[in-house]
């Protein structure tokens, strides 16, 4: 150790005396208004809102909802935050499986009982020691594209210092590793949309609510359910869009949704339902513009100043091409949906200001590119896209879609720096990697190969859970030699890893964040409520320490603690211009500009608060794609014709079999047009009371929904006689890839041939190999959407079901595994550890990094965007940019030196 390269030991020793000095920073938040209430109260916020910690004698008692800063608070934050702080699923020590623990020295793992064998209870020096020496093996055996982080989507948290970006950070340090490309939620629409329209659409601000309210008469909901959806948050939920959902129906607005099953949104905004078969959107869309053309309804016009490829397209749908018309009764036998009805939803559609909200979920399936690709195309024939109250969106059930933007600073977290492996694995191909290093793969217009992956490292993330064919990926892990875990709980992940490195929750550690997706109107103080439970860290010092195992401590942390860097990430943000640190952390938020406020409780709020609504008239009166609709020469889409490509010849040139250069409609590997007698199609939509696993172990959030202790799984009642089922009987969903367990709900409200069955569900295989708690991955296939995106088709899926007659005692998932905590484990000898063999890895790495490249990696690379710049053309980045930039939170100058460096950098920048 120098002065120049300190350790985290010796800083800790040094600091110590300057502890004092921050006592204001860990004092409480806002007392309660009740004087004779317990005061104790500390301000936290997470992905289900904000609200006061209620704590006495170190311990977690309550929790108070701040309705002034979430208008609608859930049960996840009144029950779920409270269950699972002291659930029995904790992690409370580092843990070692127990024949990893025997053979790391020899090789002798026994890789195959992984989620089978006990655990070893050891203490944060050895699993340090561990994690580095598997991390340094790897990178000195194999290269540093061995070691794969299935860390993406950063959903874990709500903070600026989420795990991913804390592993990012440290193993770009020693070198980097191959990452992830694309993610789960929207994997094909966001690598197609720039193409075909110029953006991604999915992650996109969608026109202000009150332009919907005073101009849309009809809103279509294309398995669209943003009552249900809306309810988490990526970063805090402050619940706004109900009071705006209920101004746009009752204001007379006709909703329609087309979806197999009856949602909550549904319920809520009174729509009409039309059942659809799953995955057949795009026949529907297709037989709608056959219509269209065939009684001179669509708006040629249009076509010619603002879309290419029209005719081609047209000649498909007409049958020019293939033969085969795209009539209503064409459409009819594939989609469930009559002949007529299709015919009078086609020109509803034309005749009235028309909005179409799609889901994520419809493209989360095979040929899903097909879904959205049809759905503009239909939208650009009627000349709707861009219009007030019209056109298309595909981010209406995230984030507040529809909420106005505020364009505010957001917190900075941590440069991830830069990663020196360009390997990528498409989030939904881990087990196909898995399965074959060294294979070609097509993504996104360029030919990858898979690298020969030796090491997974897992922070903050359920792979487990997210991956189908779960029997599969459990086999194919076999033959990885260390699999690491950062993680608060005992998930499907960290189950089935080698080494667990427990993680405190939020509550127990200090963090910020920001509120309002596209509004970005306030910054939160995520301030540590409790110690942490038992032996777990904060995330922070869980990498902190590793870093210093590795002799990279000081590179990690600027040798500074994590106070520091939260002060500097929110200098960073809109509220520092008129709100001091210390005012901030002490009240607990901070508005950047004024809060959102409907009219119908503004008087309310006025009066209690004295706050006006602060959002401009523009932002409250923004219509996406309104400037292209205005003027599309003076502001051209980021395509590469600068319009809409109802037929795109830079897909079609890449000449992918099942990703054409339009909207066809093509058959799926498994849907109802292609069952068996008694096969149904399982659809997997979001939870009502999860976010995706998160919550799964909050007792009381189980009692509300779960049936005999399993996920339920909505079943249409002609089915479920059929099979001799009642509600609330235990059933099995199987078929040749796994057999899982739920609970019938018995219902009218979804289609027959469907059953529906929430994701995130925890696993427990009992000893017939059936998960015996409902996780629908068991059940869904590998099959990718395309070879355009590689993404997941969770939804196109058959099984067969039956009553189940013999299920093996109760869901087990929630509870720990067995672990053993009385075996003395020998000191790891430091030597065996091998941290001299950093110093070749690293010498040729540490260039500086640009300003564009540094911003890029701090802030536009912690949630749903692209990791490597060389994956993507200039157009494709000009394309993402505008959805990522807002939700970065860049300035001008800003975002003008990242383009830079994306311009420079990109896959055809040479």
């Amino acid at each position: 150790m120098t002065f120049l390269n300190p350790t985290r030991r010796t800083f800790l020793k040094s600091s110590a005396a300057a502890l004092g000095s921050t006592s204001l920073l860990g004092s409480t938040s806002l007392a309660s208004i009740d004087p004779n209430s317990y005061s104790d109260r500390i301000f936290h916020a997470t992905h289900y809102g904000p609200f006061e910690a209620v704590v006495r004698d170190g311990k977690l008692v309550g929790l108070t909802t701040m309705t002034e800063l979430d208008s609608r608070p859930t049960e996840m934050l009144t029950y779920g935050v409270m269950d699972r702080t002291y659930d029995k699923t904790r992690i409370n020590y580092p843990m070692v499986r127990k024949s990893y623990l025997e053979g790391w020295e020899t090789g002798d793992i026994k890789p195959e009982l992984r989620g089978k064998e006990e655990w070893v209870k050891v203490d944060w020096d050895t699993v340090w020691s561990l994690t580095a020496k598997a991390l340094l093996d790897t990178a000195t055996e194999h290269g540093n594209e061995a070691i794969f982080s299935s860390s993406y989507g950063g959903w874990s948290n709500a903070g600026v210092f989420r795990p991913n970006v804390l592993q990012g950070r440290l193993i770009n340090l020693m070198g980097g590793c191959t990452n992830t490309a694309g993610d789960w939620s929207a994997g094909a629409g966001q690598v197609c949309m720039p193409h075909i329209i110029g953006d991604m659409e999915v992650y996109s601000p969608q026109s202000a609510w009150e332009t919907i309210r005073d101009n849309t008469e009809l809103f279509v909901l294309v398995g669209c359910d943003p009552i249900k959806n809306n309810r988490i948050e990526y970063r805090v939920a402050d619940h706004g869009m109900y009071a705006y959902w209920e101004e746009i129906r009752d204001n007379g607005v006709k909703f329609i949704s087309i979806n197999p099953q009856r949602t909550a949104s549904d319920v809520y905004l009174n729509s009409e339902w039309k059942r659809i078969i799953p995955n057949t959107d795009t026949a529907l869309f297709l037989a709608m513009s056959y219509h269209v053309l065939e009684n001179g309804l669509e708006d040629r016009a249009y076509m010619d100043k603002y879309t290419v490829g029209a005719d081609k397209w047209i000649a498909y749908v007409k049958g020019e091409t293939d033969g085969t018309p795209k009539t209503p009764a064409w459409a009819a036998t594939i989609t469930g949906i009559d002949a007529q009805e299709i015919k009078d939803l086609a020109e509803l559609i034309v005749a009235s200001k028309t909005c179409i909200a799609g889901s994520w979920a419809i493209q989360r399936a095979q040929h899903g590119e097909m879904a959205y690709w049809s759905i503009v195309n239909f939208a650009a024939l009627v000349g709707k896209i861009g219009k007030p109250g019209e056109g298309i969106g595909f981010s209406w059930h995230y984030g507040n879609g529809g909420m106005p933007q505020g364009g505010n600073a957001t917190p900075v977290g941590m440069s991830q720096g830069r990663n020196f492996v360009t390997k990528v694995v498409p989030a939904s191909r881990i087990t196909e990697a898995l399965e074959n290093p060294g294979k070609e793969f097509f993504y996104n217009g360029q030919t990858n190969t898979y690298p020969d992956i030796k090491m997974v490292f897992n922070a903050g993330n359920n792979f487990m859970s997210h991956q189908q064919d779960t029997n599969r990926l459990i086999r194919a892990l076999n033959k990885v030699e260390t699999v690491v875990c950062v993680d608060v709980w005992w998930t499907a992940a960290t189950r089935w890893a080698d080494i667990v490195l427990p993680a405190a929750s939020t509550l127990e550690q200090d963090d910020i964040t920001s509120g309002g997706t596209y509004s970005n109107d306030r910054v939160y103080a995520m301030k540590k409520v409790i110690e942490p439970v038992e032996d777990s860290l904060p995330d922070y010092e869980i990498f902190e320490g590793l870093a210093d195992k590795l002799g990279l401590w000081a590179q990690f942390t600027d040798s500074e603690d994590k106070m520091y860097h939260i002060q500097l990430a929110y200098a960073a943000s809109g509220a520092a211009k008129h709100t001091p640190f210390e005012e901030f952390w002490e009240q607990g938020y901070a508005f950047m500009g004024e809060p959102l406020i409907p009219e119908r409780e503004m008087k309310r709020k006025r009066k209690r608060s004295g706050r006006t609504h602060g959002f401009t008239k523009q932002a409250r009166k923004w219509v996406r794609h309104n400037d292209f609709y205005s003027d599309p020469e003076a502001n051209p889409l980021h395509t590469t014709s600068g319009k809409i490509e109802m037929f795109c010849e830079t897909i079609a040139n890449m000449e992918i079999k099942d990703c054409p250069g339009m909207p066809v409609w093509m058959e799926k590997h498994e849907y109802l047009g292609s069952a068996k007698e008694g096969q149904l199609h399982v659809v997997s939509p979001h939870p009502w009371f999860r976010l995706h696993s998160q919550m799964g172990n909050s007792e009381r959030l189980r009692d509300l929904y779960m049936v005999q202790g399993r996920e339920p799984v909505r079943i249409n009642d002609q089915d479920a006689a059929d099979r001799g089922i009642e509600d609330g009987d235990l059933v099995e969903l199987y078929n040749d890839r796994g057999t899982v367990i739920a609970g019938a709900v018995v219902s009218d409200g979804i289609m027959p041939g469907v059953v529906s069955i929430y994701e995130g569900g925890w696993p427990q295989l009992d000893n017939k190999g059936r998960c015996n708690s409902g996780l629908v991955n068991f059940l869904t296939s590998t099959q990718p959407a395309s070879g355009l995106s590689q993404a997941t088709s969770a939804n196109t899926v058959l099984v067969e079901m039956r009553k189940c007659e013999d299920p093996e005692g109760p869901n087990m998932a929630y509870d720990p595994p067995a672990i053993i905590d009385d075996i003395e484990v020998a000191e790891i000898n430091e030597d065996k550890v091998g941290t001299e063999r950093l110093a070749a890895l690293t010498e040729a790495l540490m260039a500086d990094m640009s300003p564009g490249e540094k911003i890029f990696f701090e802030r536009c690379t912690v949630c749903h965007a692209p990791r490597e710049v060389t994956h993507y053309t200039r157009q494709q980045w000009k394309g993402i940019t505008p959805s990522m930039f807002p939700r970065a939170g860049l300035d001008e100058e800003e975002a003008a030196l990242v383009m830079d460096y994306l311009m420079t950098n990109a896959a055809d920048a040479n």
